[in-house]
């Protein structure tokens, strides 16, 4: 995958300039149900909000997991309400890191959207950058709906069987944070641990202190360190609790210049079925 980021320099010049950027703000984090209202007290002028639960996903089951992927009729639907046409540049950005930002880059390049970008540093760097801002006193862009034509499985995925098969071929990574993969705690799915044999590589370690993606060369190192043969790209495979960080993972693995398979059940799918094993431990 080339363009994987934009910078907050060459996006205020894209905001600037014709042919212009469409920003979509992805304000979620696991635990805080008041993302729209982050967005409504700061951010980027012209952004569109996005919710992840509501247009990134289909609603959660114990079969599918916590965020299972939209239907695509559905993703198309949410994507003409945001503006977006055939050929638009498309930036996403959280107050987070990207980490779930990461879901609407992977999710819409998956339907099939070439030019999808994250901010690095999303609206800090933004900010740092002393950039204009909306708030309360601004109501949101009201974008004129769109008519991009999306289509499903431009990324590849796997499936529950396939991912408890991964290891036996490849490194299937574990985004989440390392307690959880251990097993020392699990503050949301039914059962704490780890897919047997995955690899913890907690998405975290992505990122700077200011919240931007690492280099191309440390993220390379990184993921050598942990298994990941660059030169085997077919054989990584990554998952988080619910599919939402680990196309992080998956991001950060492009910018090193590895492709990398999402399972998008997740932890959440497979600690729901009890005929799965469970490993705890490091």
């Amino acid at each position: 995958m080339t363009g994987i980021l934009i910078s907050a320099k060459d996006l205020h010049a894209r905001l600037e300039n014709e042919p212009r950027a469409v920003v979509l703000d992805v304000r979620w984090v696991l635990g805080d149900p008041n993302g729209h209202e982050h967005f409504l007290a700061r951010r980027v002028p012209g952004s569109v909000y996005v919710s992840l639960n509501d247009d990134l996903a289909a609603p959660a089951t114990a079969a599918d997991g916590r965020h299972p992927l939209p239907e695509l009729a559905d993703l198309q639907a949410a994507a003409r309400r945001w503006g977006l046409h055939d050929g638009d540049c498309v930036v996403v950005l959280d107050d987070n890191g990207g980490l779930a930002a990461a879901r609407a880059w992977w999710l819409l390049r998956w339907a099939g959207l070439s030019d999808v970008r994250l901010l690095d540093g999303g609206l800090r760097a933004w900010s740092d950058a002393g950039y204009p801002l909306e708030g309360l006193e601004t109501p949101p862009a009201s974008p004129t709906p769109g008519d991009v034509e999306l289509s499903s499985g431009r990324l590849p995925v796997l499936s529950i069987d396939e991912a408890a098969d991964f290891p036996d071929h490849g490194v299937l990574l574990d985004a989440r944070a390392g307690e959880r993969f251990r097993g020392e705690t699990e503050p949301v799915d039914p059962r704490a641990g780890h897919i047997p044999g995955a690899v913890s590589a907690p998405t975290t370690e992505n990122l700077t202190e200011t919240g931007k993606f690492r280099s191309a060369a440390e993220l390379r190192a990184r993921f050598t360190d942990l298994g990941v043969d660059a030169e085997t790209p077919s054989a990584v495979a990554v998952y988080c609790g619910s599919g939402v960080t680990a196309a992080h993972q998956v991001a950060a693995l492009a910018i090193a210049g590895i492709d990398a398979v999402l399972f998008p059940g997740s932890w959440s799918q497979w600690s729901n079925d009890p005929t799965r094993p469970v490993a705890t431990g490091a």
